[in-house]
């Protein structure tokens, strides 16, 4: 008998070596190697890989008919999908313990098997009663769903090619485990194989599969980087669990855009989708309130109007406190940098602070010259009109740039009610004369021109 060779995985990023060491040569953090069974060298690595070897297609031979998708009868995943579910496809949902991973899925395999799909659940984390009461308490009445209660992926490979289920959903993949790795369920090794093997039975099958996964406590998906890798679809929950809305990202879509974002609010009897986001975000609004400023922004192909709140105040400290909340804290300080340069403003003896009310976290570089006007309301303590809304990015010199798809995040504005924006002066050339009948426009090429419009 042979010896077993061991391997250095690295339990951030998947990177293996040969020897331990104490920082990993690849993603550069510290204690993240385990010691794992090398399986590289073993005959018959994967049980569902298809033995059948595939050949070489030319392009024009490709049947180029539009891939048929299910429509989940909840609107709001089926847009996060990209129209649908693409048979076959592999789905990951990530998110923090308690969140809706589960009451999400359960939801998703009711609706696919009231069209007749036959749904296999494998609740690994949970008895079937207990997955049985969440079902009764979703209101969830049907016989093609079918719940099983394993964690050996050999076991759970016997129910599916006897059941041979359209739709497969694991609960999670950081519990599942194979008996021929030594390695503990959720380890480097056994996410890696499990997930690549549950990847050859949807490709190989056709079984649309989806897979829940932990995250870590910086908020990441636990597991080896390549589990990102290897589905088709990241589905990731963001917000706080104690609310009562949840928002799901897509983080990557290999059948549709990615960046976009569904509202969900959770109640009694599961997932309520929310069809307007702009009201929830907007619903605590107080129009008389100093430092706050509307502004229209994309999450992926939908325009949502959030509010952004700032809050500048004397210090007594030598040294100033800059903090954000949904927004990256390097671009405020720069855009702090530009108004005490540009604008001439005195912020170096100020603590500011700036948020995004409702707990959405925003990227796009579009807000800029809101959080800039904020920071100018708080300072002047002065009210902005609650009826306008300012959208822009804002450059080093000052200036203010265009934004991409202008005449959405207005139609968004002028559906929720506001009378009045401020955009980029390049972005006023071929708007719609709809449009600027319905809502007042002030093109602005500089941030003191911004500044002087509401504050002159």
């Amino acid at each position: 008998m042979s010896k077993q060779k061991t391997i250095w995985y690295c339990s951030e990023c998947g990177h293996k070596q040969q020897k331990w060491a104490g920082q990993c040569i690849s993603c550069h953090q510290w204690n993240t190697l385990q010691e794992e069974i090398d399986t590289s060298h073993l005959p018959r690595r994967f049980e569902a890989q298809t033995i059948t070897a595939s050949r070489p297609v030319q392009l024009k031979e490709v049947n180029l008919q539009d891939t048929p998708r299910l429509l989940t009868r909840m609107p709001e995943c089926d847009r996060l999908l990209g129209g649908g579910i693409v048979p076959g496809s592999l789905i990951l949902v990530g998110g923090d313990p308690g969140i809706g991973k589960s009451t999400l899925t359960l939801q998703l395999s009711h609706a696919l098997a009231l069209q007749g799909l036959t749904v296999l659940y494998v609740c690994g984390e949970e008895s079937v009663q207990q997955t049985s009461l969440r079902a009764q308490r979703l209101g969830i009445k049907t016989d093609n769903l079918f719940l099983l209660c394993e964690t050996n992926f050999a076991l759970i490979k016997t129910q599916i090619d006897y059941i041979n289920p359209q739709v497969l959903i694991i609960d999670s993949i950081q519990i599942v485990y194979k008996s021929e790795l030594s390695s503990a369920p959720g380890s480097v090794s056994q996410v890696r194989e499990t997930t690549t093997e549950f990847m050859h039975i949807a490709k190989g099958k056709g079984i649309t599969t989806f897979l829940i996964g932990h995250v870590t406590k910086s908020g990441e998906i636990a597991g080896p980087r390549v589990l990102e890798h290897l589905v088709d679809t990241v589905l990731y929950f963001e917000g706080d669990k104690q609310h009562h809305y949840r928002m799901i990202r897509v983080v990557k879509n290999r059948f549709g855009p990615t960046d976009e974002i569904a509202v969900f609010q959770m109640k009694q009897t599961g997932l309520i989708e929310v069809p307007n986001p702009s009201e929830i975000f907007l619903e605590e609004r107080r129009k008389e309130i100093i430092g706050s400023v509307i502004i229209p922004t994309l999450e992926g192909t939908r325009p949502i109007l959030v509010e952004i709140q700032a809050l500048v105040t004397d210090t007594i400290f030598s040294t100033p406190s800059r903090r954000s909340a949904g927004l990256d804290q390097n671009r405020l300080a720069l855009l702090l940098a530009v108004m005490e340069k540009r604008v001439g403003y005195h912020l170096h003896k100020c603590d500011v602070f700036v948020s995004v009310a409702g707990g959405l976290r925003i990227s796009e570089p579009a807000v800029d010259l809101g959080i800039l006007l904020a920071s100018a309301s708080s300072l002047h303590n002065c009210v902005i009109d609650p009826e306008t809304i300012a959208i822009g990015e804002v450059g080093l010199g000052g200036e203010v740039r265009s934004v991409t798809r202008i005449e959405s995040r207005l139609k968004e504005a002028i559906h929720m009610g506001f009378k009045r924006c401020i955009i980029p002066q390049r972005n006023c050339k071929g708007i719609d004369e709809n449009i600027k009948s319905k809502i007042a426009i002030n093109g602005v090429e500089f941030v003191e021109e911004a500044l002087d419009a509401l504050f002159k």
